[in-house]
């Protein structure tokens, strides 16, 4: 086990404020505790495996004026999301690129909830790391959370970041 990488697996995804095509508040945050407090200086003792879990768009017309559609426009969609997806990875690939951490990412349709146990089943990483909007109990009714539906199921240690009160927008909902 000695010289074995620790693989630190970080959940990530895209932000929910439209207009802001990049990664969530929660994710930056989880993404630079992970940098900061587990990492270190020690950027070869571990490998970040970054998961980003797109979400189908039930009726695929997310973006859509009208209710016609050609099977060309289905087929842009899904292509259009492919690379929001990549493009979301492509920042905390660089990230560690530039610090010199090794990393590996991919993003995979569903659930996230089920994704990520499932993944996390799969690749048996030594650790979780997941960003949390930090939601009241009224809210998480509602909304449901990721994080917390992880904390419970996956098969090992867990850490949940909470985003800091500044950077939570005018609706907490968002991130």
């Amino acid at each position: 086990m000695e010289g074995e990488a620790t693989r630190v697996m970080v959940a990530v995804n895209e932000s929910t404020i439209k207009g802001y095509p990049h990664a969530s508040i929660s994710s930056k945050g989880a993404f630079e505790w992970t940098l900061k407090k587990i990492v270190r200086n020690n950027t070869s003792g571990f490998k970040l495996l970054f998961i980003h879990v797109q979400v189908p768009d039930e009726d695929g017309f997310e973006d859509m004026d009208s209710i016609f559609a050609s099977p060309e426009d289905f087929k842009g969609m899904k292509n259009r999301d492919k690379i929001r997806g990549l493009h979301l990875l492509e920042y905390f690939v660089n990230r560690c690129h530039e610090i010199g951490v090794p990393c590996e990412a991919w993003t995979k349709q569903g659930d996230p909830k089920e994704v990520i146990c499932h993944e996390v089943k799969r690749v048996q990483p030594d650790l979780l790391v997941v960003g949390c909007r930090g939601l009241g109990p009224f809210q998480r009714v509602f909304v449901g959370t990721v994080s917390e539906f992880c904390v419970k199921h996956v098969e090992c240690p867990v850490v949940t970041i909470k985003r800091s009160a500044a950077e939570t927008p005018q609706d907490p909902i968002d991130d």
